[in-house]
């Protein structure tokens, strides 16, 4: 599991956001996100820099990132 700590996120329309962000890069992941603590988990084959690449590019930092 990848876990990304995502700064900005502060309503549903930035929880879409990022979430589209992530199931563009694996849309078979399986993920969650909570916006009240900016953390989205992910479970995919793919790396943790592919999906913080993707949620940046919708406009929002990375400010952690842990793989568990």
């Amino acid at each position: 599991m990848i876990v990304l700590t995502v700064e900005g996120m502060s309503c549903e329309h930035c929880k879409a956001a990022v979430a589209n962000a992530v199931s563009e890069v694996d849309p078979k992941a399986e993920f969650n996100i909570d916006l009240a603590s900016g953390k989205v988990e992910v479970t995919s084959g793919e790396t943790a820099d592919k999906f913080a690449t993707a949620i940046e590019d919708a406009g929002y930092d990375i400010v952690g990132t842990e793989t568990a």
